[in-house]
């Protein structure tokens, strides 16, 4: 079973897309067509449903350069009495991107990890069923891709029809590849050694907490302010999501070994998911991060 699995990121999602842009010109047809499960969380679940919608790459890039501006306006400075950030613009994107298509409308398996915020409890969003109980095929594919997108002070929580809240998946998986593994073991009975993941991160950030003398560590020191715009910097939320998609990415190298094609680069500084004036240097980093992986990936796809 080949499954691709794209990470959270915020903008930094448009790395992960000029891979897949430059992999598809390659290969001549969508990564879809290559794949058997397709997983993304937070932006990758943006990523990760139009692959599956077989969308062209070239498009959801523009559409992250048009939108991005947009979607990070703040409304907030902080974050403190309401988000950060209003979700107009992202849902916009998402109606327009995902029109009146249903989860259950996939042509293929499509996960889209979240949380259930009201319940306490990780989700997942499945395209196929797997639990009567749990399982909603009928949901709006925009309105589940939106659920995992809700990163907490920066988005409010996702209502989904009056049930539950949701918010971003990247709490607990990030990097979506060992829902993949358990997925494929537990619900498609396929052995490890069947499994084969591409797994396409958002870039490794240096998040500097560096030592000093102040030992009050208060939201200044995990969520830092820059000066004079007062604007907070998702530092501690950046950390999080790092953390979880490295250690993932730790213990599915170890599960499936040389069926674990993990792509991602470092980024050298700090690079907060809704910073959108690093996009276009991302997105040449992404040119540059598959070119470099070039051979690795045509070989990964076609074995």
């Amino acid at each position: 079973m080949k499954i691709l699995c794209i990470d959270g990121g915020g903008i930094r999602g448009v790395m992960p897309i000029a891979v897949l842009r430059a992999m598809e010109n390659d290969i001549g047809t969508s990564a879809a067509e290559k794949f058997d499960l397709i997983a993304g969380t937070s932006t990758g679940s943006i990523i990760a449903a139009s692959v599956m919608l077989r969308t062209d790459m070239g498009e959801l890039l523009s559409a992250y350069q048009r939108y991005g501006k947009k979607i990070f306006i703040r409304q907030a400075k902080v974050g403190v009495f309401k988000s950060v950030y209003s979700d107009r613009y992202l849902r916009q994107l998402l109606k327009e991107a995902f029109e009146n298509k249903k989860l259950g409308e996939m042509d293929g398996p499509l996960l889209i990890p979240a949380v259930d915020v009201t319940h306490g409890k990780p989700y997942i969003h499945r395209s196929h069923a797997v639990d009567s109980e749990e399982d909603d095929l009928s949901i709006p594919l925009w309105d589940a891709v939106l659920s995992s997108c809700s990163a907490p002070i920066y988005f409010p929580p996702n209502n989904v029809d009056n049930d539950y809240l949701s918010i971003d998946g990247g709490l607990w998986a990030n990097n979506p590849s060992l829902v993949c593994i358990t997925e494929a073991v537990h619900y498609f009975e396929e052995s490890l050694q069947d499994i084969q993941i591409l797994s396409l991160g958002t870039g490794k950030q240096n998040i500097d907490f560096t030592i000093d003398h102040d030992k009050f560590w208060g939201i200044k020191k995990w969520m830092p302010f820059q000066l004079p715009a007062m604007k907070v910097t998702p530092k501690l939320l950046d950390l999080a999501l790092n953390l979880s998609s490295e250690s993932v990415s730790y213990h599915c190298q170890l599960l499936l070994q040389d069926n674990y094609l993990r792509i991602n680069e470092e980024l050298g500084e700090e690079v907060p998911f809704d910073e959108v004036k690093f996009t276009e240097e991302l997105i040449e980093l992404g040119k540059q991060i598959y070119e470099k992986n070039r051979e690795r990936i045509l070989k990964f796809i076609e074995k």
